[in-house]
């Protein structure tokens, strides 16, 4: 079989060639360092602006209030921490949900080692946040929410302007982890009443080892790395020149191609998602329509086992995931199947199909030819639903 179909563009993407021509001419021509003040260190200190610029314009945010970071989880850890750590005084008390990504989750788990409070908010069958548990559990000690913009692993899209909200009406800061949004779904931190927001350039065709933290104007934060002065004083290390660029152009092709790649989008996952759910004994994991990304595919097979699927698509040349990137070599479920009310034996039966820009229908229609095929190879040898047939349960 020498078909590749990658479905896993929730994990990463490629980075698209008019994002590398980019690119390039800063690890050659344009090497200077930044923080110099010759001519070739000017270069690349104008293509720095250039980029910061394209990143503030595609979530209407100021050039001021951008600061790179090297992706997504840093751009989450210096977020809480460094809330943490400047409002310290004024409370201890950090609410997020049960759902986010482990960058959030652990630090969170390290601030509560280290005299925070944390509440986990639960999240319904579709994964939403109810806005009346978090408004229930503020108190006056608290002192940031951080609530995921869209979810990594089932595609939920968060009630994010009411979040805001209500936490600007409380004069609580609030930080979304929109790793998984920017560059997919609309994004208006001055709209939506954001304080903090992480992204990487990963996530939209961009290059790895890149992200960004926006920080509005007036908060204070303590830094996460310390060191020289760049990014105005608020993170030390030479720029990542190069990757600055890449992320800026990516950002840019992806706003400005957004809704008509969501129409096709939006069009194939929802087939492969009705495909899917026609082989027997399946569940769809988060909402339909409009709440859910446009590329996220996520299904529960019963009677088999996530890590078992995956290894039979890559064999027919399909690559795929059962949950986040992070945590694949982990054989617990999905910490987000368990919060929306899956058993661990469904949950253990999940698989997550995630298209992009570059997905055809042809690839879709093999990948619905290729999984209820593989879901019986494995159901027929598994002693579970061997039981399960023979007691005729419904």
């Amino acid at each position: 079989m020498n078909k590749s179909i990658y479905m896993d563009h929730a994990a990463t993407t490629y980075v698209k060639p008019e994002v590398m021509e980019e690119m390039l001419p800063y690890f050659t021509t344009y090497f200077g360092n930044p923080s110099s003040i010759y001519t070739l260190a000017r270069e690349t200190k104008k293509a720095i602006d250039i980029g910061r610029d394209k990143v503030a314009k595609a979530i209407n945010a100021d050039s001021s209030e951008i600061f790179f970071t090297s992706g997504g989880s840093e751009a989450d850890n210096w977020a809480i921490k460094g809330i943490a750590s400047a409002y310290k005084k004024k409370g201890n008390h950090i609410i997020t949900t049960v759902i986010e990504h482990h960058a959030v989750l652990h630090t969170c788990e390290y601030l509560a080692k280290n005299g925070f409070d944390i509440t986990y908010l639960p999240v319904d069958e579709y994964g939403f946040i109810n806005i009346k548990d978090l408004e229930n559990a503020i108190t006056d000690k608290t002192i940031l929410v951080s609530v995921m913009f869209a979810n990594n692993e089932i595609g939920t899209i968060e009630p994010i302007k009411e979040i805001g909200a209500l936490c600007r009406s409380k004069k609580i800061l609030f930080h979304t982890d929109a790793v998984q949004a920017v560059g997919h779904i609309p994004v208006d931190v001055k709209e939506m009443n954001i304080d903090l927001l992480s992204l990487a350039g990963h996530k939209f065709y961009g290059p790895k080892g890149i992200g960004a933290l926006y920080i509005r104007k007036g908060i204070k934060i303590e830094n996460l790395i310390h060191g020289g002065g760049q990014e105005r004083g608020k993170r030390a290390g030479t720029e990542n020149v190069a990757s600055v660029v890449g992320i800026g152009k990516a950002l840019e092709l992806a706003v400005t191609n957004m809704e008509e790649n969501n129409k096709k989008l939006v069009y194939l996952r929802d087939k492969l998602m009705n495909g899917l759910l026609k082989v027997p004994y399946t569940r769809l994991n988060g909402p339909i329509g409009e709440k859910r990304l446009p590329g996220n595919s996520n299904i529960c097979f019963r009677f088999v086992e996530g890590e078992s699927i995956l290894l039979m698509l890559d064999a027919k040349g399909i690559a795929a995931s059962s949950g986040s990137a992070c945590t694949s070599g982990s054989l617990d479920p999905s910490h987000v199947l368990l919060a929306i009310g899956l058993i661990h034996e469904i949950a253990h039966g999940s698989l997550r199909l995630t298209i992009g820009d570059e997905t055809t229908e042809e690839e879709v229609d093999f990948v619905l030819e290729t999984v209820p095929n593989v879901i019986k190879r494995l159901r027929d040898m598994s002693p579970l639903y061997d039981d399960f047939l023979k007691k005729g349960e419904k």
